[in-house]
């Protein structure tokens, strides 16, 4: 039961409901300035160093990539010498009847969640509530989302659509909440709330950052307490690993450990950092007593040795979200996915298909800033334009575009039917554009041009082409040629 391209709606409804949404926008809007600011001020702070950096992020991902069958068998082998319990999930669907499969074999009836978008992704909490299992989101942020029902419209900071007034709305219709709208108020609150949820639940589920190969090594990057208490409480412990997230080495970890809070939020360090080794051992007070690691593929491995391969780059840390302009603009929501923004258009066509996605690969500019934010330098807006290559290539596109693409095809393939074609299109044209020569929002009837014309003007063609001014046009007489004095040459007195 994927949920990671949750809407039928198409992308132009989405984008025309998000638009309508002034709280929204502003709030991105400043979470995005503010990230950026954060960053810069810590790039140029590190000087050569970023870029150095970066570079050898690069390196070490590309290097795990083009050997993989190879770190993935590491990562398992010591994983299990740790302790853990080995699960391969090459679908979704692979990894939901695991985890049904742990709760029924552990008698576990409740679980605590920590903030993980693989699970987002696979649709767990549906699927473990249809099967009578309480399941209680720890994260501030993403228990916000469950209690209101509602989808991350950011993979760093899923709950930004929402402001005080509205949380504490949420708190006091579902939780009981009886307070103020003041968010330290809010957070103690939830803390008290969440602390019985803790010592109660059965299973503890979260995701992983990184997974380091060399150690067996899970490890988390939290802000919030809560990713601790997920680990160390419950007596089972799961955790779901993208086969896209292994590292070599604690080496490597490091390098990794030091672009992901600067990228992602603009901070050097975050509040926590947790390296896993396994279930509780018999000289240890806490921990889980069982726990099992879930390696996820779900459509991750058909990338490999192809145009899309540079996405197992991508250390999700949502830096290509806080400097895209088409994000600020449709928000997280208008995408249709949980996975949003450049690095979601990329994924989500990729594990979907084409056919899912309605034209969610064109909600971009290509202006490449993207690419020059991410930490890892993937390539996001030549692959977006791949894949809208692809869908022209393989006729997905839009239904309207195709006789019209196929037309403008012959034209452009014809001098004749040019010549013709532009001699009559000026004249025609007139008769839809206003007083100042263009279309404007009363040509929104016309297909493909309306999706301009509803927003812009769109100048009609020129009654003259350039060839036909230029074959008219006559140059200025050339000005006679200044005459050297003797003597001058070499520019003395």
């Amino acid at each position: 039961m994927s949920i990671l391209y949750h809407t039928d709606v198409t992308l132009r409804e989405r984008v025309a409901e998000c638009l309508k949404d002034d709280f929204k926008h502003n709030a991105i809007k400043t979470a995005q300035e503010v990230f950026y600011n954060k960053r810069a001020a810590l790039v140029e702070e590190m000087g050569e160093g970023w870029e150095e950096l970066r570079l050898h992020a690069t390196e070490i991902r590309n290097h795990v990539t083009e050997n993989l069958d190879y770190y993935v068998k590491m990562f398992a082998e010591n994983a299990e010498a740790n302790g853990y319990i080995m699960h391969y999930a090459p679908t979704d669907q692979d990894a939901l009847a695991e985890v049904l499969d742990i709760f029924e074999k552990t008698n576990s009836q409740s679980t605590v969640k920590s903030k993980s978008m693989m699970t987002e992704e696979v649709g767990l909490n549906e699927v473990l509530e249809e099967a009578g299992y309480k399941v209680v989101e720890t994260d501030c942020a993403e228990c916000i989302l469950q209690k209101a029902e509602s989808k991350p419209s950011h993979i760093v900071v899923p709950a930004l659509h929402f402001n005080r007034d509205a949380i504490r709305d949420i708190f006091t219709e579902k939780c009981g909440y009886e307070g103020t709208s003041v968010p330290e108020e809010l957070t103690h609150f939830l803390r008290r709330y969440l602390r019985t949820e803790f010592l109660n639940a059965d299973v503890g589920i979260r995701g992983c950052n990184f997974a380091v190969a060399s150690t067996g090594s899970p490890t988390l990057i939290t802000n919030e307490g809560n990713g601790r208490m997920v680990d160390s409480v419950p007596k089972v412990q799961i955790i779901f690993v993208g086969i896209d997230r292994i590292v070599p080495d604690l080496q490597s970890l490091d390098t990794m450990e030091a672009l992901v809070p600067r990228s992602a939020v603009g901070s050097k360090m975050t509040a926590y950092f947790s390296v896993d080794s396994g279930p509780r051992r018999s000289d240890e007070v806490d921990g889980p007593v069982e726990a099992h690691i879930i390696l996820m593929d779900n459509g991750r491995s058909r990338i490999l040795k192809t145009d899309f391969e540079p996405m197992f780059r991508c250390m999700r840390c949502g830096a290509c979200l806080n400097i895209c302009p088409v994000y600020r603009h449709i928000t997280g929501h208008g995408y249709g996915s949980i996975y949003p923004g450049p690095m979601g258009v990329v994924m989500t066509a990729n594990m979907v298909g084409y056919d899912k996605i309605d034209t969610m690969t064109f909600a971009c500019t290509l202006c490449g800033a993207c690419a020059e934010h991410c930490p890892a330098t993937i390539p996001l807006h030549d692959l977006i334009r791949q894949h809208r290559i692809n869908i022209v290539d393989q006729g997905k596109n839009h239904s309207e575009e195709v006789p019209v693409f196929k037309l403008l095809k012959k034209m452009w393939s014809s001098v004749g039917f040019y010549k013709f074609a532009m001699g009559a299109g000026a004249p025609v044209m007139g008769l839809f554009t206003n007083d100042k020569g263009a279309l404007d929002a009363k040509s929104t009837w016309m297909p493909v041009v309306k999706g301009w014309t509803s927003t812009r003007d769109f100048d009609g063609l020129s009654k003259d082409r350039f060839r036909t001014w230029f074959k008219n046009h006559k140059p200025l007489a050339a000005e006679a040629p200044v005459q050297k004095t003797e003597g001058t040459e070499g520019g003395g007195e």
